[in-house]
């Protein structure tokens, strides 16, 4: 990958060297793929990307807007991606506070809060509920203050023009990443074996981690903070920069320990790889989908249908 030449189309106004420092620059994903398409290099160096990307350009993606407009991409800026920080914790505290409530009310009315607020199925219900509240803050965001109508093209959704190899990708990173992990000090209990003490708790983490979890990290991580990122420093900080906040995302649920974290790690990496190659959120979703559904698979194999989760430890 080459560093991304902060481009501008031709007869443009020039930003100011005053600007804000989180304020519109051009798309760096953009200019790299235009870069890529006037050098002759990407079929020949990303040929996986380049059948895994959607079958637009990037100059399709907003029809009569002048030049001038569309190089000020994304239209969101670093305070607007803090703010849906914000928004996300918020939501996550009302969306467990919520499930307990509920949970309480219909179904253990005679446990303690601290005692409903440690079962596994109520935190999922929780963190779903969170989810939508996230996506519709998203929405609003981007079609409303931001004037974006078309959400799915702002956040450059792009359905990837060869569906099975994104899910062919997902499934063979879960195997090598699994590989290595066999080679890597992973501790035998995790915190996130606590949602493996059943079958209906693995099943429900099972369905959120192939559904919900997988889209709202992407549209998050590779469709919001990637391209602000990059606008403002560059492919390859903002490709590490972006892989290093999914793999702290999920370090707590793996007790911080460097093995796992590695994992996730270089799962975050390969994603926003894919998302500044293909310039598709789509395509990070379904690899995301599917590497999360092969280690699913492979679970319920391994515990005869999670009937016996006991040798997840084993």
């Amino acid at each position: 990958m080459n560093s991304i030449p902060d481009d501008r189309p031709q007869g443009s106004a020039s930003t100011p060297d005053g600007a804000p420092a989180w304020g519109p620059r051009p798309s760096p994903t953009q200019a790299e793929q235009s870069s890529d398409d006037a050098d002759g290099h990407s079929n020949s160096e990303f040929a996986f990307t380049a059948s895994c990307s959607s079958a637009a350009k990037p100059a399709d993606f907003l029809p009569g807007v002048s030049d001038h407009s569309k190089w000020k991409d994304p239209v969101w800026n670093g305070w607007d991606v803090l703010r849906l920080v914000l928004v996300t914790i918020v939501a996550l505290i009302l969306g467990a506070f919520a499930a307990l409530l509920v949970a309480r009310w219909r179904f253990f009315p005679h446990a303690s809060m601290g005692e409903i607020a440690r079962i596994p199925l109520v935190l999922v219900a929780g963190q779903s509920l969170a989810y939508l509240l996230i996506l519709a803050y998203m929405y609003i965001l981007v079609t409303r203050k931001r004037r974006r109508p078309d959400f799915l093209n702002a956040v450059h959704w792009n359905w990837p023009a060869n569906f099975s190899l994104c899910v062919l990708a997902g499934f063979a990173l879960a195997v090598a990443l699994q590989a290595l992990a066999h080679f890597l000090p992973v501790p035998k209990e995790l915190p996130i074996d606590s949602f493996f003490r059943t079958a209906t708790e693995a099943w429900a983490l099972g369905i959120l981690s192939i559904t919900l979890a997988p889209l709202m990290e992407e549209l998050f991580f590779r469709g919001f903070l990637y391209p602000v990122l990059a606008r403002r420093l560059g492919l390859h900080v903002s490709v590490f920069l972006t892989a290093l906040g999914f793999a702290l995302l999920h370090g707590a649920q793996l007790g911080f320990s460097w093995g796992p974290v590695l994992v996730i790690f270089l799962v975050g990496l390969v994603l926003t790889v894919v998302r500044a190659k293909t310039n598709s959120v789509a395509a990070g979703v379904v690899i995301h989908m599917a590497y999360n559904g092969t280690i699913t698979i492979a679970m319920f194999a391994a515990t005869d249908g999670f009937r016996h989760l006991e040798r997840l430890n084993q």
